[in-house]
């Protein structure tokens, strides 16, 4: 095994350099193109949580093993679920065995590619990654109807469920919100519930920024279980939640700060997901300030008196925190 550093790749990837001789592969360009995006996955970490190893039989997703959160797994589900839609719109497909070392807790999953024929859905997603991102403010135009059953079937096969709060209980989600940005501007020790050591959680990389319309809506990503296992799944349901909504024309931002408090996460549960899932990530979703993106009917959208600007790549491990203001 060689280190092997993809450009702009953050993290440690090794490969087994004989893995280029056979054609059961994908070739290093390829490979290479694919790391890059899946590195774009979102993470609350200065630096990424993944590891990566390439062998001559599949790639090898390992967690950094002093980042042994809950966070930094729902990242690394996110990379991996990147990789994935990487590699299949460059034609490979993948074979995932979960956790298949039970004695190495940090192998996540193990990744053997096979040729595949990439779907319109799949190349779709690909795009989405290198858009996702941009403008910090959200648009003023509602919604359009069914873009909820659409990322709720994604995440669903992915083992996760979507929930869309309403009324009193969305009250309790707004309230925790804003306990939880008020919490973050207090400092607070190192060992604190959450397990996040105090710089992170300042200046974490997934997106929290004040509400400016009233037509966005507040999504919790839950899980029937609250292991590892259910830790991975949430992750790769968030990147696919994530990436279906930008493909649909739609901005998100994960609000991280009711997450990282155990206490938070426990009243989400109880209040407002009626104890039914395990609340794992919460996304504010709404229009973007300007795009000219497809609507959920296929129909261009442009939201009126805005300028429209490009979508950026989004740059991990580089935004700023803002505190959660959500209009209620």
């Amino acid at each position: 095994m060689v280190p092997c550093r993809t450009r702009g790749a953050p993290g440690t990837v090794e490969v087994e350099e004989r893995i280029w001789m056979t054609g059961a592969f994908p070739q290093r360009r390829a490979l290479t193109a694919a790391l890059d995006l899946a590195v774009r996955a979102p993470s609350v970490y200065h630096r990424p949580p993944w590891r990566w190893r390439v062998d001559s039989r599949a790639v090898r997703l390992h967690l950094d093993p002093t980042c042994m959160h809950r966070d930094a797994v729902i990242g690394c589900g996110a990379a991996m679920h990147h990789l994935r839609i990487s590699l299949a719109a460059l034609g490979w497909s993948t074979i995932v065995d979960r956790f298949p070392t039970p004695a190495d807790p940090t192998h996540l999953a193990s990744l053997e590619p096979v040729p595949h024929r990439p779907t319109g859905s799949e190349l779709a997603l690909h795009g989405a990654i290198s858009r996702r991102g941009g403008d910090d403010r959200f648009g003023s135009r509602p919604l359009p109807p069914g873009y909820l059953g659409l990322v709720s079937e994604r995440a669903a096969t992915l083992g996760a469920t979507v929930h869309r709060p309403a009324d009193a209980a969305r009250d309790r989600l707004v309230a925790a919100i804003e306990l939880a940005a008020h919490h973050h501007s207090i400092p607070t020790p190192s060992n604190r519930p959450g397990g996040l050591p105090r710089d992170i959680e300042r200046t974490p990389a997934i997106e929290n920024h004040h509400a400016t319309t009233d037509s966005t809506e507040l999504l919790i990503l839950g899980t029937r279980t609250d292991d590892p296992r259910a830790h991975l799944d949430a992750g790769e349901a968030l990147s696919a939640v994530l990436l279906t909504a930008t493909n649909i024309g739609l901005d998100t931002r994960i609000l991280t700060e009711p997450m990282a408090h155990e206490a938070l996460r426990t009243e989400i549960r109880t209040h407002v997901l009626g104890r039914r899932d395990h609340p794992q990530a919460i996304i504010r979703i709404g229009r973007p300030t300007a795009v000219a993106a497809l609507d959920c009917q296929g129909t261009s959208v442009t939201d009126p008196g805005t300028t429209a600007a490009p979508r950026g790549r989004y740059a991990p491990y580089a935004e700023p925190m803002a505190r959660n203001g959500i209009p209620r």
